[in-house]
């Protein structure tokens, strides 16, 4: 998606502690185009991304149906990135 506005307003700061890591699959956190820009925009790791710690927020982490994410992760995609089908 595009993002838009979240239920806080427009953007909202970066809720950071240290201790949470981009360690494997199944990390969710918000999406954001630098500090402070939180919007309505939410991701999911499939694997270790260490290069994200201390640059998105992590709110959670998948802990049933895995299956489900690696099914997501098969979906082919355009340049863009948008599913083909």
């Amino acid at each position: 998606g595009r993002g838009g506005a979240s239920i806080y307003g427009k953007q909202f700061e970066d809720e950071l502690h240290p201790e949470l890591k981009f360690t494997g699959a199944g990390i969710l956190a918000m999406a954001n185009a630098g500090p402070d820009t939180n919007g309505s925009q939410f991701f999911l790791t499939l694997g270790p991304a260490q290069w994200l710690d201390g640059k998105h927020s992590i709110f959670g982490r998948v802990c049933q149906g895995m299956g489900v994410l690696g099914r997501l992760a098969m979906v082919e995609t355009n340049a863009q990135d948008r599913p083909l089908d």
